[in-house]
């Protein structure tokens, strides 16, 4: 067999960058602590041509990666997700479980957050190993939502996901996970249904940049494997020291909160000098749970401290450590540790930052609110979790109490060397093993292939499904038949160009259905005959085209818009056309791009950014909008009422087609299709086709027998009779998952029919 040649190291960090910016592939960007992940994610965020955004799992964490909650930007509210959207909605339950519906009905996303996620073509999600598989299918079933695209994960949006899962695990109460484990091998991202199902490239740093003892690394890598011998245990434990002097410049690192915060407390009142409070400036929206530090900062002359930003000048960095030398109420000076060097410290700014979308449909970063405050705390002990990231040269470790896995890996991996090891407590093997589950998912790397390989595959997929997505019209026509059905409801303008703007608008984008349609034929049989030179000149003359059709159509929107936005009442119209024009935008620089992307990817050369293009589209936009407003000064729209409309005529005989979705799953159920058949006829949710099934039983329109067998009727009935109070997901429990939640719902609608 011929061998492979190992990819090094920074080929690994071109190769995950190329992944990124030329192919559309998920990947999962892993390594052990100290290999480069964060400095990768950095550069990326700067570089990258694509349209992204970045979020974590908790509030420090997006702080660190320059982000923002997942929680705050897809506006999850706190409990577990449960993929069976028709799982009840218990909110009283210790549990707090959501399903799908229950997103849309009572977490409904504003515009401006649907207009963010529409944008976007790449999601960041940093410190992975903290990702729960509900809380990531939470974010595909938004994606998808936001995106109308209910045939991709995740709406389409390719995943960045970083992290080492041998770090800090996801938390999961028993309670949650007596009826997640229904739905999911494992808490972890990767047992996330929509993630399983689509896929992803698993790429793993292994050059160790924090760490160059040999030994140490050899230790530190059986740590993560659970091969950890009993001579590794022999050298840790030779570190232990029973008693501890106090050490100048070393920091503790304890497995919980309270045992740093005791140490830290103690240290300072031990020291004889006067105490100074110093308080942190809140502006705005900047919550509690986002705070770097405690909002109040206690210190005296002589106290340990540790920084906890890195300097833009280049003076300290997150975990250098310091003492306090000099202090007074508007004043902080400190002594490097480890250093001859002293320094006075300014007072720096953390920014709450949100996504929103900017006046030329473009997304954009802004700050809610802020917090200034000195960037250090007290550092005699901090806990491993908050350690995660830092490098000290030495410590004192304390784990003798470790409650989750990975913590000591955690702990022993922020020190360069073992000569810098200080143990406080010896390492007990019991405390050291690392979740097999991982390590199982770990070695599944080995199975996917070349890297190389995956990457020149992944590539061609790329600039197909780009170039047919940038001559696909649809998404525009479905956003604008949306604001006709949905939100301008029985209302229509009384004026006859204000109520035919958009219906003009949507025929022409129709009169192009055909034409892109052959065009997006012609670029696939192109790229299978790898007829390149003509595929170029094929995408520039089709780009320009469709460029003035697209601005042509910019203009009506802009127009419809302004003049709508002149009555009462229409900020739920305007939003809605909004999004229109939002879309438009989006298909507009899409188009701009078509040529570079196809150029670059063609030749294996980077994908720029495209600063001229946007410069261009801008200014564009801001002439339209400037000829516009002269426009409605000269020409200002009137009606008889404030809000310029009146009731459509004829618009009571819409509600004839109430129950039409119904209806057209029991005729696919009466031509013989499956659950399975009908949900794949209909794309729609397998669950969503079951609780068709059981509104169609409880009305006796479809035969309960056809998709159970009377022995599980009688099983399931006998559950919810053996107590009067048991609930549908009690009842789903004592199954455990042996049926789902539309075959319960089943078998209840046929016992209160009976009743």
């Amino acid at each position: 067999m011929e061998s492979k040649t190992p990819i090094q190291s920074t080929d690994l960090i071109e190769i995950a960058a190329n992944f990124v910016n030329s192919t559309s592939r998920h990947i999962f960007l892993t390594g052990k602590a100290g290999t480069g992940k964060t400095t990768f994610l950095h550069n990326l965020a700067v570089a990258t041509h694509k349209k992204h955004l970045i979020v974590a799992p908790t509030g420090i964490a997006a702080l660190n990666a320059g982000g923002v909650t997942i929680h705050s930007q897809f506006l999850l509210p706190f409990g577990s997700f449960n993929p069976d959207e028709h799982a009840p909605y218990e909110p009283n339950s210790n549990a707090r479980f959501y399903n799908a519906k229950e997103l849309v009905r009572r977490h409904p996303l504003n515009s401006v957050r649907k207009q963010v996620l529409r944008d976007i073509d790449l999601l960041i999600i940093d410190e992975v190993s903290m990702l729960r598989a509900d809380l990531l299918d939470a974010i595909d079933h938004r994606m998808r939502t936001a995106r109308r695209n209910h045939r991709q994960a995740f709406g389409g949006v390719q995943l960045l996901l970083i992290g080492d899962l041998f770090q800090l695990p996801p938390i999961v109460k028993d309670h949650e996970w007596n009826v997640l484990r229904h739905h999911y091998p494992t808490p972890h991202f990767f047992s996330s249904q929509a993630l399983r199902k689509e896929g992803y490239v698993f790429v793993e740093l292994d050059k160790v940049f924090r760490q160059t003892d040999n030994s140490f690394i050899d230790i530190l890598n059986n740590l993560r494997n659970n091969e950890c011998t009993a001579q590794d245990i022999a050298t840790l434990n030779s570190h232990y020291k029973p008693t501890i002097d106090k050490l100048e410049g070393v920091v503790t690192l304890t497995t919980h909160n309270y045992q740093a915060n005791s140490i830290n407390q103690k240290a300072l009142e031990e020291l004889p000098e006067k105490e100074f409070k110093f308080k942190a400036e809140v502006k705005s929206d900047f919550p509690e749970q986002l705070f770097p530090l405690p909002e109040t900062l206690v210190l005296k002359k002589g106290a340990q401290i540790m920084f906890i930003k890195n300097d833009p000048e280049g003076r300290f960095f997150n975990g250098k450590l310091a003492k306090v030398i000099d202090i007074s109420s508007d004043h902080i000076e400190v002594a490097m540790s480890g250093e001859d060097r002293e320094l006075s410290v300014d007072k720096m700014q953390w920014d709450n930052v949100k996504y929103g979308v900017d006046d030329n449909k473009e997304i954009t970063e802004e700050v809610a609110g802020t917090f200034s405050h000195y960037p250090i705390k007290l550092a005699w002990a901090i806990t491993v979790h908050k350690s995660q990231g830092l490098t000290f040269d030495k410590a004192v470790i304390d784990v003798g109490q470790a409650f989750a896995p990975g913590q000591v890996y955690v702990a022993l991996s922020r020190l360069r060397s073992l000569d810098g090891l200080i143990l406080r407590t010896k390492i007990n093997t019991s405390a050291i093993s690392s979740d097999e589950k991982v390590i199982e998912f770990q070695k599944s790397r080995q199975e996917q292939g070349d890297l190389k390989q995956l990457l020149r595959t992944g590539q061609a997929v790329y600039l197909h499904d780009a170039l047919h997505s940038t001559f696909n019209f649809e998404p525009i026509a479905d956003q604008i038949d949306y604001v006709q059905r949905k939100v301008a409801g029985k209302m229509e303008f009384e004026d006859a160009d204000l109520q035919n703007a958009l219906p003009n608008v949507r025929q022409n984008v129709n009169s192009e259905f055909d034409n892109a349609r052959k065009f997006r034929n012609q670029i696939t049989n192109l790229l299978h005959s790898e007829g390149y030179e003509d595929l170029k000149v094929r995408v520039e003359k089709g780009s320009a085209y469709y460029l003035n059709f697209l601005y042509d159509m910019l203009y009506q929107i802009l127009l419809h818009k302004e003049e709508a936005a002149s009555f009462a009442r229409s900020k739920t119209y305007v939003n809605a056309v909004a999004e229109v024009d939002q879309l438009i935008m989006r298909k507009i620089s899409d188009l701009q791009k078509a040529q570079r992307l196809t150029k670059s990817v063609l030749s294996g050369k980077e994908i720029e950014n495209g600063d001229e293009e946007r410069r261009t589209r801008h200014a564009k936009r801001e002439s339209f909008l400037s000829k516009i407003e002269n426009h409605i000064r000269q020409n200002p729209r009137k009606g008889t009422t404030k809000t310029g409309k009146k009731r459509k005529t004829g618009t009571t005989k819409g509600k004839a087609q109430v129950g039409a979705t119904y209806e057209e799953t029991y005729q696919l159920i009466k031509d013989g299709l499956s659950v399975e058949q009908i949900a794949a006829k209909r794309s729609m949710a397998e669950s969503t086709i079951e609780g068709h099934v059981a509104k169609g039983i409880a009305a006796g329109k479809v035969d309960v027998l056809k998709f159970l067998k009377p022995d599980e009727i009688d099983e399931i009935t006998k559950a919810y009779q053996s107590t009067e109070e048991k609930s549908m997901s009690d009842v789903f429990a004592s199954f455990k998952g042996k049926y789902s939640y539309g075959k319960l719902r089943m078998v209840q609608v046929l016992l209160q029919a009976n009743e």
